[in-house]
Formats: structure tokens, C-alpha cells, sequence
């Protein structure tokens, strides 16, 4: 860098006030020796006038010695931390402004004070700390940092850092405009500097400015100030942008307003009413005709009242009428008439569903009830429908809004976990809305539709709460003449509601839910119903989806359709059983847009071609108890009656029992009982006693892969072990259920319909089962069925092998008389 000059010289005018006696101005030198004054947020700068304000003690101790000698100059200097409350020489920067004072005025909480700084000083050390700090200064004069060739440079940043600084001016409220005229009149660039540097707005931070007062180069301080100045010029054009957005904003606001308020008092002059006034009109119009109850109206009165009072534009107005939307388009007063007719509901039930005879049995008898009970209040039953999928729960829901006569509404409960899912949301949260109960309900635009609430058995429960709890009072009679609904306020008369719910199995329903309704069980279909189905429902259906005609294109055989429901679907429901029918139309529609013109009969044969070959095969039955220690068990699951073969074998070993199939407690417990009842009888079966001394029995469920357990594999695993061990086959169209104790008595199991209709579908042809099921064989099991199958009933295990095992030439075995019931 080229040379630099120095400004070496101390002396400054005095701006102190003096007496007559002195002359116009004097020099004064500024001592080597200060009293420190440390600033909190304050940077005062050279030349600059500037008010400042003590309290401290040591500072006010330090104001009044100052002013009582000459010359009145102190050091004042920036204090690092302004939280300190007794700074010391460490808590101030080292660069600071020796400062004239010119005025003081002593206040109850201080001294105000007048004062003018004189030069820049370094703090070189302290000669004094008690009662105030005074410190060794040195004077730092401005460095004129350019040269000759740069005056050019230095004269057009003296004039950027005016224009910018004249344009922070006009854009702050905090600066008077009087700073736009004083500084095109400063020559010196220092002073420039230093003089802006002193009046930057508020939000250039105290360390800024105390970075601008240690550079002593002029030009280096002139474009430091420049960036900052820049900054600050775009920072305020972007706020007094946004400023006068919002004033723009309130004032067309401010204008509609008056706008609308001069149109309501022409309008008044006129005789004629504004919009506003005919949508509040029209609002109490709606209240009017919506009839609701006395509590749901006067919610709605104090809410268009609150409405008629709040301007268009407020954001609480949408949420005001969204409520009072809600209020009057729910159906109140609004009923369907139901169909009392009997037969032609008997006639619309038979149309739409083969089979279900409990089901229509009950719904005839609530209507029947419906025609006798003219007066007073008719308690709605509440209906599940529990089985298998397929079996056709959710349309036969349509089906008696049909028969009916009544709107029909349909809830998927599946996989809800939010509570508000039923009870709404409460109005204060954003987006509030109704609950689906109270949405489906103005759906339905009825008081009494059918309401189903599907997949109840899935619903689930998590930090949001708990829907089944909520539905308690949906579906609870003595509770939901008054529903709640957390949106709407005002209680809603849900009892005229029919609601049906369905479910794939009750073991998951709150226990306090499952006790209000009433469980109509849908265990499956036999062949036969399967058959009917097809040809009333499932083939039409898929020959209108497939644009086939039973006269030009396709047909069935009864016999077809009864191979597709033995080989290709094993199921409780008619599901697969649409599938495979539509796979063959599909074939022959094909088959059509290929060339064919004959139409195609589906016969047993056609069957396997379309199909190919059967997945299911009764011969399976009879290949898998061919040896002895194999019997058949029946199982329910959520999706129907299965069976299932339970294997024993014997190994050389000692009285370990191997349990394998993915067998749960309750099966393993069962075996251990089976296993121990045959070797307590071993000498009535005719069985060495000592058999599980030197034997190892192992007892298999196949597939493995598939987790089972159950109350009901005790007989089957008993009569296994006794098939092994005696060496006599069970008979290869025999099955059996039934839980067995210590004793060899059988108990009752549950599903039984689901059980024989397993068995039937497997080609079985006797089912061993507990005396106590017998009723409900007789109750469940169609006329049909029990003509075609034979039944056992037992009370004990002597009846079950009896029953079970093919006859041998050996010695009967030796115990108490066998007891069974045919």
C-alpha cells in the first residue's frame, strides 16, 4: 500500500460552555489520565452531541467529580456484557471516545447528561478501580487510507454512504428527516462516517458499531458502513413493502365495510333489503321448517344471532354458518314410511338371498311387530351379523332397507382407531366436522335408515381413544335417543335408527359393545344353497358384467356347478365360488371374440378344460386314514368349518410324547389328556399297559405352517392314539369334535354348523359329536343335511371309539358298558 498519512494533532475546539471572560474558542488537550464511563448499548462516536443517562453509583461519583473540575473530559467506552452490574477494566472494549460533558441535571435515579465526544482513545491500563476507574488513554487519530489516485473511490463511497443513509432516513420512523439535510453538509469523510456510523437505526446491532468506531482507517470505515448501510436499505424497502400489502389489505377491508354499511341504509331508504339480510332470512327460514328439537333450535338461534352480528369477512363467520349448515340439513323430522307389507317382505328377502332363513325369520317378526304396535315407542333391536366372509352379511343389509322400505347407509369400521371417527370433532379445533354417524345420518337425509356398521370385530384403539367405547352409546337403546355428537352439541334421536352391525368373530368385540346386540350367527351355505345361489345370483351377474346371454352364449349345468363347489372352492361363503364362474365366462367370452358362433353348455367336462384340474379331492379322506393312527377332526375358523387329520405314530424309546403342527396350549393340553386316559384304559383297549415304558409317541397336525388351537381336538387326538396302539383303522368317512377329560367324558364345542358343513364339503358321512350339541344340530343344520349325514352322539369316549374304529377280530375290549345316541 502507498503511504499513509496521520492527523497527529490533539488539540480540539472546546465545546463546553464558557464565561464572557473567555474568548470564542479555546483548544484543550486531552490528558493522558481518564475517569471511565462504561455504556450499556450505547457507542458514542467523535464529534457527535449524544444524551446519556447514569444510575450506578460509581458512575454517578465519577459525573460529579468531572464536572467539578476542568476540563470536563471523561473516557466512556462500550461495555461487553450490559448485565454486569460493577464493570470492570475486562468487561469494556479497548477502543473508546474521550467525551466533553456539557450539561448534567441530577434526577432521583441518576444524572441525565449532555455530552460530546472528542476523539477515538485506546484503554491502555487502569491507575484507579475504588471508587471509579480511571485508566491510561492513548489518542487515535483518523488514517487517511488512500491515496492521491483513490480520491475519486473515496469521493463516490463519501457520496453512496450519503444517498443510502438519506434513504434509511425517509424509509425509518425513528429518524427525524432533519438527518437528510445535515448530512450532505459534512465535508470530512471521517466525520461523515462517524457521524452516520452515531444514528444507524435501531436494528444495527451495538457490536456493529463498535466494530465501525475501532477502524481508524477512513476509507476501510467507509465501506465497512456502506455494506451495513445497504443491508439496512433493503431490509427496510422489504418491510415498507410488506407494510403497505397489509395497509392496502385492511384498507379495501375498511372500504367494502363502509361500502356495505352505506348499501344497507340505501337499501333501508328504499324499502329493499341487501343480501346479507336475505341470507339471515333465509337461515331462520330453514331453522324454521327444519322442526328440531327444542335444545337443537335454541343452539341454533344463538348461533345465527352471533352470525347476523359478524362481518362477511371475519374469519369466524365460515365456521358460524358451517354450524348452522349442519343444524338444519340434518333429518330431524324427516321419517320413511315403512312396508308392513309381510309377504311382499318375505318376497323381497327371498328375492335378493338363498337361504338365511334365521336371518328373514327375524326381520319378519320385528315388522310383524312394527304393524301391531301403533303406539307409543318402538325399541329398534340391534342385529349383528357374525360370520364367515362371503357369506353375504353386508348385502343382506341392503336387503332389508329394501324390504323395508327405509334409506340404507353402509359405516366401514374397519381399522378405526380415532374416536372422533364416531363423536366428531369439537368446534374449537380447525376443520372441525361431525362424527360418520351424524354425516351418514344427513346422508340418508331419514331419521330411521338402515345403518350398517361393518367389520365391527376390527375396530381398533389407540392414544386418539377408543371407538368401541364411543359406540356404547350409538348403539345402546336406553342411551342413544339423545346422542351427542361433540360437533354438533344438541343431542340427535338415534333410536329410530335400525342398526345392523357384522362381524367375522366376536372374541374381539368389547364385551360391554357385544352385549347390547343381538348375534344372528351366518355360518355358511351347504352344495345345495351354493347351487341356487349361483344360478339366481352369482351367474347373472357375471353374465351381465361379461356382456354374455344365456340363449347365444353361455349356460350352466346344476352338475358343473356342483364340481366347481367340490374341486375348485372349499369356502363357507360363495366368494371363490364367483370367481371361478367368472374365469370361465371370461374363457368363453374369449372364445366368442375369437370366431365362435355356437353357444357353449358347461358340463362336468367342460369344467376341467375351462378350470383345469380340481384342487380339492374327496379321495383324500380315504388315502390319509388307510393306516391306523390317523383320525379326522373338525375345526371352526373365522372363515368357516375346516377339517382337519391328526397323526400318531410309535417309536422304540420311553414315555416321551412329541407334539408337533404348530399347536397351540389348549391342543397341547388336549393331547396330554388323550395320551393319558389311554394308558389309565390301556387294559380295557386291549393295549399293553406298559407301553409308554419302552415306546415313544408322536402326535402331528399337518400343515404346520398354519397355527392352530382350540377346545375341541381332544376326542380326535384320544381316538388317534387309540387307532395306533390298537391297531384298528377309523373308519375313512368318519369325523369327529369334541373336548375329552381325565375321566373320558366328552364335552359341548361351539360351531357346529360350521363344523358339519366342513364335513359335508370333505365327503364325510358321520360326524361324532358330544351329546349336548345334539340340539343344536337339530336347530342349525338343515332338514337336508341331517337326512344325508349320519350323527353320533356321545357322552364318553367308549361311545367315540365305538363310533369311530373299524371293527377288529381281536377280543372286544374288557370295561364298563359304552353308551351313545343316534
Amino acid at each position: 500500500m502507498d503511504a499513509m498519512t496521520t492527523d497527529s494533532s490533539e488539540e480540539i475546539i472546546d465545546m463546553t460552555p464558557r464565561g464572557p471572560e473567555e474568548g470564542p474558542e479555546r483548544t484543550l488537550t486531552i490528558p493522558d489520565e481518564l475517569s471511565l464511563l462504561p455504556l450499556r448499548g450505547t457507542v458514542l462516536f467523535p464529534l457527535v452531541v449524544q444524551p446519556l443517562q447514569t444510575g450506578r453509583e460509581s458512575s454517578v461519583r465519577l459525573v460529579d467529580d468531572a464536572v467539578a473540575t476542568e476540563p470536563r473530559i471523561i473516557a466512556v467506552a462500550l461495555m461487553r456484557d450490559p448485565t454486569v452490574e460493577e464493570p470492570t477494566l475486562e468487561d469494556v472494549y479497548p477502543i473508546g471516545v474521550a467525551a466533553a460533558i456539557h450539561t448534567m441535571l441530577r434526577l432521583p435515579d441518576g444524572q441525565r447528561l449532555i455530552v460530546q465526544g472528542l476523539r477515538r482513545i485506546r484503554i491502555i491500563e487502569a491507575v484507579q478501580t475504588d471508587p471509579y476507574i480511571r485508566v491510561k488513554v492513548s489518542p487515535m487519530p483518523d488514517v487517511v487510507d488512500w491515496t492521491p489516485e483513490q480520491e475519486l473511490e473515496v469521493e463516490a463511497l463519501k457520496r453512496n454512504i450519503a444517498e443510502m443513509f438519506q434513504k434509511i432516513v425517509s424509509l425509518s420512523a425513528n429518524l427525524p428527516d432533519e438527518l437528510q439535510a445535515v448530512v450532505p453538509a459534512i465535508a470530512k469523510p471521517g466525520i461523515l462516517a462517524d457521524t452516520i456510523a452515531a444514528h444507524l437505526p435501531v436494528p444495527v446491532q451495538p457490536e456493529e458499531k463498535q466494530q465501525l468506531l475501532e477502524i481508524v482507517g477512513v476509507r476501510e470505515r467507509m465501506t465497512r458502513l456502506l455494506t451495513i448501510l445497504t443491508k439496512e436499505v433493503e431490509l427496510l424497502q422489504l418491510g415498507s413493502k410488506i407494510q403497505s400489502q397489509v395497509r392496502s389489505e385492511l384498507e379495501k377491508t375498511q372500504r367494502e365495510y363502509y361500502l356495505r354499511e352505506q348499501l344497507k341504509a340505501i337499501h333501508r331508504e328504499l324499502g329493499e333489503t341487501d343480501e346479507r339480510t336475505v341470507e339471515m332470512e333465509e337461515l331462520s327460514q330453514k331453522i324454521a321448517e327444519a322442526k328440531m328439537p327444542a335444545e337443537a333450535e335454541k343452539a341454533a338461534q344463538r348461533e345465527l344471532e352471533r352470525l347476523s352480528r359478524m362481518p362477511s369477512a371475519a374469519p369466524e363467520y365460515t365456521v358460524a354458518r358451517t354450524y348452522i349448515d349442519w343444524l338444519v340439513a340434518l333429518p330431524w323430522s324427516v321419517s320413511s314410511e315403512d312396508n308392513l307389507d309381510i309377504a311382499n317382505a318375505r318376497k323381497t328377502l327371498d328375492e335378493d338371498h338363498y337361504g338365511l332363513n334365521k336371518v328373514k325369520e327375524r326381520i319378519l317378526e320385528y315388522l310383524s311387530v312394527r304393524r301391531f304396535k301403533t303406539e307409543g315407542q318402538m325399541r329398534h333391536p340391534i342385529l349383528c351379523f357374525v360370520g364367515p366372509p362371503g357369506v353375504g352379511k353386508t348385502s343382506l343389509g341392503k336387503s332389508i332397507a329394501r324390504a323395508m322400505g327405509r334409506k340404507f347407509v353402509r359405516m366401514s369400521l374397519g381399522g378405526i382407531r380415532d374416536e372422533a371417527e364416531i363423536r366428531g370433532h369439537r368446534r374449537t379445533y380447525i376443520g372441525a366436522l361431525p362424527g360418520q354417524i351424524i354425516q351418514n345420518i344427513r346422508r340418508a337425509e331419514s331419521n330411521n335408515p338402515v345403518f350398517m356398521l361393518d367389520e365391527i370385530d376390527k375396530v381398533g384403539a389407540d392414544f386418539r381413544g377408543d371407538p368401541s367405547s364411543a359406540l356404547l352409546e350409538v348403539l345402546d337403546p336406553e342411551q342413544n335417543n339423545s346422542f351427542r355428537d361433540h360437533y354438533m352439541e344438541a343431542p340427535f334421536d338415534l333410536s329410530k335408527t335400525f342398526f345392523i352391525t357384522t362381524a367375522n368373530v366376536l372374541d374381539t368385540i368389547l364385551p360391554p359393545l357385544r352385549d347390547r346386540m343381538e348375534v344372528l350367527e351366518l355360518a355358511g351355505y351347504t352344495e345345495e344353497e351354493k347351487v341356487g345361489i349361483a344360478r339366481r345370483h352369482l351367474i347373472p351377474k357375471q353374465f351381465a358384467e361379461h356382456g354374455l346371454s344365456p340363449e347365444q352364449h353361455l349356460s350352466f349345468q346344476d352338475d358343473a356347478i356342483a364340481v366347481i363347489i367340490r374341486g375348485y372352492t372349499r369356502e363357507a361363503g360363495v366368494r371363490n365360488l364367483e370367481r371361478e364362474i367368472a374365469a370361465i365366462c371370461r374363457k368363453v367370452t374369449r372364445e366368442f371374440a375369437e370366431g365362435r358362433t355356437e353357444p357353449v353348455l358347461v358340463d362336468t367336462n367342460r369344467v376341467n378344460e375351462y378350470l383345469g384340474a380340481p384342487r380339492f379331492l374327496y379321495e383324500e379322506v380315504k388315502d390319509r386314514t388307510s393306516e391306523p393312527g390317523v383320525a379326522i377332526g373338525l375345526a371352526w375358523t373365522p372363515t368357516g368349518g375346516d377339517i382337519l387329520f391328526v397323526e400318531a405314530t410309535r417309536m422304540d424309546g420311553g414315555k416321551t410324547l412329541t407334539l408337533t403342527g404348530q399347536l397351540g396350549d389348549v391342543m397341547k393340553e388336549s393331547a396330554q389328556a388323550a395320551l393319558s386316559y389311554v394308558r389309565s384304559h390301556a387294559g380295557q383297549l386291549g393295549v399293553d399297559p406298559a407301553f409308554f415304558k419302552k415306546s415313544d409317541i408322536h402326535v402331528h397336525v399337518p400343515a404346520g405352517a398354519i397355527p392352530k388351537d382350540g377346545p375341541s381336538a381332544g376326542v380326535t387326538m384320544t381316538t388317534a392314539i387309540a387307532s395306533l396302539l390298537t391297531g384298528r383303522r377309523v373308519k375313512n368317512d368318519v369325523a369327529m369334535t369334541g373336548e375329552v377329560t381325565l375321566r373320558g367324558k366328552v364335552l359341548p364345542i361351539g360351531g357346529v354348523k360350521e363344523k358339519v358343513l366342513a364335513a359335508r364339503r370333505a365327503g364325510v358321512k358321520t360326524v361324532v359329536m358330544p351329546l349336548e350339541n345334539q340340539k343344536d344340530v337339530l336347530e342349525d343344520v338343515s332338514a337336508d343335511i341331517q337326512s344325508e349325514m349320519s350323527f353320533v352322539y356321545v357322552r364318553d369316549m367308549d361311545g367315540v371309539l365305538s363310533a369311530a374304529l373299524e371293527p377288529t377280530g381281536d377280543p372286544k375290549p374288557k370295561g364298563k358298558k359304552r353308551s351313545q345316541a343316534t
